[in-house]
C-alpha cells in the first residue's frame, strides 16, 4: 500500500475520533458494531426472512452471499494481505471494542453487511426494506471506523467484496431456479 494512502487512512480515523466521537453516538455504534460479530445480525435477519414465503428467496440468497463473503474475506484475503489493525500503527488512535483477529483488511463485518444488503436489494419485494438494508450496511461500515478497528480502505474493500458476493449469490440462485424450474 502506498505510504500516502496509509497516511490518509490514519488521518481519517484520527479525525473521526476527535470530531465525531461523542457520548451519544459511542454507546449506540459500539453495540451496533458488535451485533455484526460473526455476521450474527445479518444471519438472524436472513433466518427470519426464510420464515415467510414473500421473503424466503431474500433469506436464502443473503445467506449464500454471506457464505461467499466469509470465504473471500476471512478465509482468503485477510491472511493473504495480513494488514494489522489501525490502533497498532496509527499513533494516538484509541479503539473502543476488543478485536481478537489481528488482520484488518478487508472488513468482514462490512462484507457481511453489504453481502446481505446486496442480496436483499435484488430479492426483497418492498422498496423500503431495500433502502433500510443498504442504510444498515453503510452504518455497519461506518461503525467499524468509529470504534477504530478498521482503516477506511478496509471498509471500502469489505463493501466491494460484499456487493460482489451478493451479486454472485443472486446469479447462482437464478441458475438454480432455472435448473429446478422455480419462479425467478
Amino acid at each position: 500500500m502506498p505510504e500516502w494512502l496509509f497516511n490518509v487512512d490514519g488521518e481519517i480515523l484520527l479525525w473521526i475520533q476527535e470530531a465525531l466521537r461523542c457520548a451519544l453516538l459511542t454507546p449506540v455504534l459500539t453495540v451496533y458494531t458488535q451485533l455484526g460479530n460473526a455476521g450474527l445480525l445479518w444471519i438472524a435477519l436472513s433466518l427470519i426472512l426464510l420464515c415467510f414465503p414473500k421473503t424466503r428467496k431474500a433469506g436464502f440468497v443473503s445467506l449464500l452471499a454471506m457464505l461467499l463473503g466469509l470465504l473471500c474475506t476471512n478465509v482468503v484475503l485477510k491472511h493473504l494481505v495480513g494488514r494489522t489493525r489501525p490502533w497498532l500503527t496509527v499513533e494516538g488512535l484509541v479503539h473502543l471494542v476488543a478485536e481478537p483477529d489481528p488482520n484488518s483488511f478487508p472488513s468482514g463485518h462490512t462484507c457481511a453487511a453489504f453481502a446481505a444488503a446486496s442480496a436483499w436489494w435484488r430479492t426483497l419485494p418492498w422498496r423500503w426494506m431495500k433502502i433500510t438494508a443498504v442504510a444498515m450496511a453503510a452504518v455497519m461500515g461506518f461503525s467499524r471506523l468509529y470504534v477504530g478497528v478498521h482503516f477506511p480502505t478496509d471498509v471500502l474493500a469489505g463493501a466491494a467484496v460484499g456487493l460482489l458476493c451478493g451479486w454472485m449469490a443472486w446469479l447462482l440462485w437464478k441458475r438454480l431456479a432455472i435448473w429446478r424450474g422455480w419462479q425467478i
